[in-house]
């Protein structure tokens, strides 16, 4: 009671291939399909674009630790001279 048997799923298929044709629910199919393919694709690409950004920034500040550093040897140098 309240479930739905295949035979009533089978027939609700008939009734709707009945009122759409083939043709239109094929062409809906497809839409639907290339859809949710480009859903995929600009989430892969927005997870690439985080993933480079996120790089860049380490690469950035891995770049001005070692400037820092390099100003801090700088300065013993030159206090160590005087």
């Amino acid at each position: 009671m309240g479930g739905i048997s295949i035979w009533q799923l089978l027939i609700i298929a008939v009734i709707v291939v009945l009122l759409f044709g083939t043709k239109k629910l094929r062409n809906l199919g497809g839409d639907l399909g290339s859809a949710i393919k480009g859903f995929k694709n600009a989430i892969g690409d927005e997870k690439d674009s985080i993933a480079k950004a996120e790089k860049s920034a380490d690469t950035l500040s891995d770049s001005s630790s070692t400037t820092s550093e390099a100003s801090q040897k700088e300065t013993q140098k030159d206090n160590s001279q005087a």
